[in-house]
């Protein structure tokens, strides 16, 4: 029996767990950008990930990362790798710069195509940093293959796939056939630990990197967003004593004052 081809789309991220007053944001250029906070791999890809790793543990499989983007780390997504991915293509061009969640899905619809043989395409449910939560479910649709959404375990099953597809109050069991997309929450489990050893080992493996001549692309699918107005909220602070000859005219002073800045 084949092993399975297991496809997990990773996306490269600002580390959501970087303070916020790193951000800057840039009217001028219509852009936030992060200051002095690393890239990670997307919190929720790595779910995908740590659940795509479960299944070749305990039925085989072949597990392939790809990521896009304008320009990628390759130290941040060798991580996969690290952790026990087999496989890593890197989709690479400027022009995959500020696409819209459809174009980002056709690039990865392309790269998925020029590899050819799969059976579950695994995603994060959202990504961190702008949390739409659509380009898995665009990418099925454009392979024309079953969609899972919110996924917290799979089992395989004589060419079906079991998912827990999470809701409010519970969980659904739902089967579908193989070749699948499936995208993954938080509640499947955080990625194993990565060790500096491991990373260290796959630092020289072979990583495949494509452009969008590469893929083919019709470049009129490439979509960016439109950002017509990008403002910064000015930060204002002021300093206000509250006088009073009592404690407890200071107390109601203060409380007076609260009130008429809407604060209570």
């Amino acid at each position: 029996m084949n092993p399975l081809q297991i496809i997990v789309c990773a996306k490269q991220v600002p580390d959501p767990e970087g303070p916020a007053d790193a951000f800057e944001v840039n009217p001028e250029g219509k852009k936030v950008i992060p200051v002095g906070i690393p890239p990670v791999i997307n919190p929720y890809d790595e779910n995908a990930l740590e659940l795509a790793l479960r299944i070749k543990e305990q039925y085989g499989a072949v597990v392939t990362i790809i990521s896009m983007g304008e320009t990628l780390a390759q130290p941040v997504l060798r991580k996969a790798l690290a952790a026990g991915a087999d496989n890593l293509i890197l989709l690479i061009d400027p022009l995959f710069q500020g696409l819209t969640s459809q174009s980002i899905a056709y690039v990865l619809y392309k790269a998925i195509r020029r590899i050819g043989s799969y059976d579950l395409i695994l995603t994060g449910r959202q990504a961190s940093d702008w949390d739409f939560g659509v380009t898995g479910i665009f990418i099925g649709e454009m392979l024309q293959i079953p969609v899972v959404h919110l996924a917290q375990k799979i089992e395989i099953e004589e060419g079906h796939v079991l998912v827990e597809k999470l809701y409010d109050n519970g969980y659904q069991v739902v089967k579908a056939p193989i070749p699948v997309l499936v995208t993954v929450s938080s509640e499947s489990g955080e990625l194993r630990y990565v060790s500096v050893q491991a990373l260290r080992a796959v630092s020289k493996k072979p990583v495949v990197i494509c452009t969008a001549k590469d893929l083919e692309l019709d470049e009129r699918e490439l979509m960016t967003w439109q950002i017509f107005n990008l403002n910064k909220f000015g930060e204002k602070r002021e300093c206000f004593f509250v006088e009073g000859e009592t404690l407890e005219e200071k107390g109601e002073n203060l409380a007076l004052k609260l009130r008429q800045d809407a604060i209570i």
